[in-house]
């Protein structure tokens, strides 16, 4: 267990790092590093209507996502309720955040029929932590 704690610290560090770079976009107004070929191009889905959710920048979302999950899981060896809860409450968070990521992917790949790397990056490494999450739910259970 103690070692897919750590690939999950892992994944919430390359996961806060991504949506860091993307908040920082959203902060500045800089342009993205991004591939533009074909469908790609980062500037229209960072740039969309789609990029805010009731005026908070969805990169700030996923910011605080990674760190809410990056410290319950610092925490959850040392705090008792985190002991016997922690495990089922990052996974009501890891579900609803998934969720929510996979509607991202709908939306770049449906609506805006553009694709941001920086973007795909997160909901790929937010799935495998996802994924990770429902193994140590299940394995506790």
């Amino acid at each position: 267990m103690r070692d897919i704690r750590r690939i999950q610290m892992l994944l919430v560090v390359i996961g806060l790092v991504v949506a860091a770079y993307l908040s920082y976009l959203k902060m500045t107004d800089v342009p993205a590093v991004c591939v533009e070929a074909g469908a790609f191009d980062c500037n229209v889905v960072l740039n969309s209507r789609y990029s805010e959710l009731a005026g908070i920048p969805i990169a700030y979302l996923g910011l605080a996502v990674y760190a809410i999950v990056g410290a319950l899981l610092l925490l959850e060896t040392r705090v008792e309720f985190l002991r016997e809860n922690g495990s089922l409450l990052i996974f009501g968070i890891g579900l609803f955040a998934w969720l929510f990521s996979m509607w991202l992917v709908y939306v770049q790949v449906g609506l805006l029929q553009a694709l941001c790397p920086w973007c795909l990056t997160h909901e790929l490494n937010f799935t495998i932590l996802f994924g990770t999450i429902v193994y140590r739910v299940v394995r506790s259970l």
